[in-house]
């Protein structure tokens, strides 16, 4: 498969993100529903993601999809991840930071993505070994080889606050060594900005396959690293993710791992 996939995605992205704007003046009327604890879902979300698969399946019928709100359907390897709104608590408040996200997966291996902000009209894309764009654009990790003088983004674990006071403990020792650390509210933004080079490292607990797939491939081909908590490269099966580049990857992973409880070092 060659690169028409990207473009196939970033068309589906950008009709995507057509329908998140268009909802954006019409939040107060929109169907909310409380998937669970502080977990948030509207009918934007699920619009967005049936127009995603719609534009995919057209192109690729026989591939499988993992969508954030529809779950799985369809057998392969060839498998593609879906957040149609990664950062709706963002939109549902007004706060103008959110993003679409579209990965293709071959037996679970990132190879191509796209994430999609459709307010800055910013589209990132990659495709394995061909590298990184922000709109057409070359990206590269920031050069910094510590995390003095960093900026760091983070997320706090919403679905799972029995994790909160290691993830406070990691973001201490972090904001005692780096410049200082943001939390913006979009995982696939915080990874797409990682690779541009905007953030210089990047580190969250719980994370789902949706939220980061694409963002975990912009930073590889980016020049980049991801890997868990335990500094095991790729995409972390716990959903707990450090991103940088390879010098502030590793360095993040020495400050915050001896923070982190046993189950946040499980594969």
């Amino acid at each position: 498969m060659s690169r028409p996939a990207v473009t196939v995605a970033a068309r589906a992205a950008r009709s995507a993100g057509n329908i998140i704007l268009r909802y954006m003046n019409r939040i107060d009327g929109l169907n909310i529903v409380e998937k669970q604890r502080m977990d948030f879902v509207s009918e934007v979300d699920k619009l967005a993601e049936a127009e995603i698969i719609k534009e995919l399946r057209r192109a690729y019928p026989s591939h499988a999809f993992l969508g954030e709100e529809s779950g799985a359907t369809g057998k392969g390897s060839l498998v593609w991840v879906i957040d149609p709104l990664d950062g709706t608590h963002n939109y549902l408040r007004g706060i103008p930071h959110f993003s679409v996200s579209i990965a293709l997966l071959d037996k679970g291996e990132p190879v191509y993505g796209v994430v999609f902000d459709p307010l800055r009209d910013e589209l990132y894309t990659a495709s394995k070994g061909d590298g990184a764009y922000l709109n057409d654009r070359r990206m590269r990790v920031g050069k910094r080889e510590n995390l003095g003088g960093a900026m760091v983004a983070t997320g706090f674990p919403y679905r799972q606050r029995e994790h909160l006071t290691a993830q406070l403990d990691m973001t201490r020792v972090i904001l005692g060594q780096a410049e200082d650390i943001r939390r913006s509210g979009s995982a696939a933004l915080d990874l797409a900005y990682v690779a541009a080079g905007r953030y210089d490292g990047y580190f969250e607990i719980g994370l789902k396959p949706w939220d980061m797939a694409a963002g975990v491939l912009l930073v590889r081909e980016a020049g980049g690293r991801c890997c868990d908590f335990a500094g095991r490269d790729g995409i972390p099966e716990s959903g707990n993710i450090v991103a940088g580049n390879l010098h502030v990857a590793k360095a993040m992973v020495d400050a915050i791992g001896p923070q982190a409880t046993p189950a946040l070092l499980k594969a």
